[in-house]
């Protein structure tokens, strides 16, 4: 996550994946997310290093640097329901029993163990993260009680390591605007998403500059649709209930 000090913020990829009931029906009154699917992976860019970023650029903006597991910490922090009120974010989710959920970048698992009693009994929240260091946290965490629907998945960069159409939602909350290889872990994603399945983008507001967050870790809905118009997806909708952040709802077509 992109908060206010010293950390860059959440690694790459969480989880969950296969198994269980297929997701409703996609809603008449979705969209195309913007244009056709590329023909071709999209070219990265080169800029001079900021004191956030990377060096790297994809459709426009420069990549932001990624918090390490050392800040492991900042992701549990008291204060963070307040400040985002994630509860709110769970509703907005509507999970039922036997879903699949991929917690792609889940870091310490703060929604995956939340997420995990909500898709039970029968379903199974898949734990991504690319940072083996967080995978042992993830690890350590679903051998506690009441979450062995909970499965740790290691990343790589590009690829979140899950099944064919074996998830119906993936939910990437601060995490998409750090990713190294945007484009390829979206191709990657839809691929493990059955047909009709949920694709969530959770940023911080790039348009909002009393959001408390460095620039380089918000994202504007603009650009979340933008770059999810590469693939084929089908906007759903766009919830402002959080304090800070966007939820950009998107379907598999």
């Amino acid at each position: 996550m992109r908060h206010i000090p010293t950390f860059a913020l959440l690694t790459l990829m969480v989880c969950t994946a296969p198994a269980c009931s297929a997701p409703p029906p996609a809603q008449s009154t979705a969209t195309p997310a913007t244009a056709a699917v590329a023909e071709n992976a999209p070219t990265y860019g080169s800029v001079r290093r900021s004191a956030d970023g990377i060096g790297k650029t994809y459709q426009g903006r420069e990549i932001s640097a990624v918090m390490g597991w050392q800040g492991a910490a900042w992701l549990e922090r008291e204060e963070r329901e307040r400040e985002e009120r994630g509860s709110l974010l769970l509703q907005e989710l509507a999970l039922q029993p036997g879903m699949a959920v991929a917690d792609v970048g889940a870091g310490t698992g703060y929604y995956a163990r939340r997420m995990a009693p909500m898709v039970a009994p029968g379903g199974k929240v898949y734990a991504v993260d690319v940072q083996p260091q967080m995978v042992a946290m993830l690890t350590q965490l679903a051998s506690q009680p009441g979450l062995d629907n909970l499965g740790p998945v290691q990343a790589s960069a590009t690829d979140p390591g899950l099944a064919p159409e074996s998830i119906d939602l993936a939910l990437m909350v601060d995490v998409y605007h750090e990713l190294e290889y945007p484009h390829e872990v979206l191709q990657s994603l839809v691929r493990t998403l059955r047909p009709g399945g949920r694709l969530v983008f959770v940023e911080y507001r790039a348009e909002d500059d009393d959001v408390p967050i460095k620039p380089l870790h918000k994202m504007s809905e603009a650009q979340i649709r933008k770059e999810a118009a590469l693939h084929p997806l089908v906007w759903e909708r766009t919830a402002d209930t959080l304090p800070w952040q966007h939820v950009v709802v998107f379907r598999k077509r």
